[in-house]
């Protein structure tokens, strides 16, 4: 089997390169053995506000630019909706975050996401005594919907091979690789946390970062937008509200934790007055890195395999953005951006 690129891994950052290739004519092939599952268990908001400092994120505002048509195009192609578009309120807890938020909503960028007023009405079910500041702007993607229904297109194509990549299987010559039978010309590696067990990049530092999430049923809580607190409330419909997210820097295992439900249970009981259920537990590892900012680029030996990896938090904003960015340098020499580029720790 001949191919242009292998891929492996298919969380967001791999759909979105594969969307790449799709739209270049590239025949492909994608290795996925489903170990990592960050993409499918993340709350998969995008919001382009930092609400804990309110600042801007990292190229937010043009990285939703180019999101948003992305995944509309993949609603058209699909016939499925992905994107749900809500409010975000953010919950103050003194006349400080006022302040800050007045401030912050003044600055250019800031000022398309935030509106200046404060709502200081009680919302029925939520605890709130100093009010709350409104984003417009923000939504979900349903990136757990997204990657079956994109594991099952590539299946029924035969595109992809579910199956885990073996490393020392990879035969690299200066022009072409070959891989158990299967000869490409460029491997991209988009394995989230699985990247640690890479053997071509697992000198870059990828610090996995476990997220513990809860649905729960509250028929009392009446919200449809996104509240943000010490946790985030999420509205999923029928109402169910997704419930996050924890931060553990120690446990690098997906499995979901008494003690990760019962820190989650506690904030949530500060932020909201109704009686509720817990429906579901999920954990994922969050492929983040330590300024912040993605892992994207070549191997500084063998020119021919890539890695897009350590989108983070913002997966859902960013891959669109860092998977053309790839693209484009792979094939027509476009500059990676520098921010992203590995080669800032060679």
């Amino acid at each position: 089997m001949n191919v242009d690129y292998i891929i492996v891994g298919l969380g967001l950052a791999g759909v979105a390169f594969a969307e790449e290739l799709l739209e270049n004519k590239k025949a492909f092939l994608v290795f996925e053995d489903a170990s990592q599952t960050s993409s499918l268990v993340a709350g998969g908001t995008y919001n382009p506000v930092i609400l804990k400092r309110f600042t801007p994120v990292w190229n937010g505002h043009k990285q939703l630019e180019f999101a948003m048509p992305f995944y509309k195009k993949l609603e058209d192609k699909f016939n499925l909706k992905f994107d749900t578009k809500f409010a975000t309120k953010k919950v103050f807890t003194s006349i400080g975050d006022e302040n800050n938020w007045f401030i912050a909503s003044d600055k250019p960028m800031l000022s398309y996401y935030m509106k200046p007023q404060i709502h200081r009405e009680k919302i029925e079910g939520i605890i709130g005594d100093f009010g709350f500041g409104e984003l417009k702007g923000t939504g979900r993607i349903d990136t757990t919907k997204l990657i079956n229904i994109y594991r099952s297109y590539l299946k029924e194509k035969g595109n992809i091979k579910n199956k885990r990549f073996n490393y020392s299987q990879l035969n690299i010559e200066e022009n072409k690789l070959e891989y158990q039978g299967v000869k490409a010309n460029k491997i991209v590696f988009c394995e989230g946390f699985g990247l640690k067990e890479n053997l071509f990049f697992n000198y870059l530092p990828l610090n996995g970062t476990k997220g513990e999430t809860l649905t729960i049923y509250a028929p009392e809580l009446k919200i449809d937008f996104l509240l943000k607190s010490t946790v985030f409330v999420l509205p999923l419909g029928n109402d169910l509200y997704k419930v996050g997210a924890t931060f553990n820097w120690t446990d690098k295992t997906s499995k979901p934790t008494k003690e990760g439900r019962e820190e989650l249970e506690s904030k949530l009981k500060k932020v909201i007055s109704v009686p509720y259920s817990v429906i579901e537990q999920s954990a994922g590892i969050r492929p983040t890195v330590k300024d912040r900012r993605p892992l994207v680029g070549m191997h500084p030996i063998y020119k021919n395999i890539a890695v897009l990896n350590g989108l983070g938090t913002r997966g859902v904003m960013i891959a669109p953005t860092v998977a053309k960015n790839l693209f484009n340098h792979i094939e027509k020499g476009e500059q990676l951006d520098k921010e992203i580029d590995i080669k800032r720790f060679e």
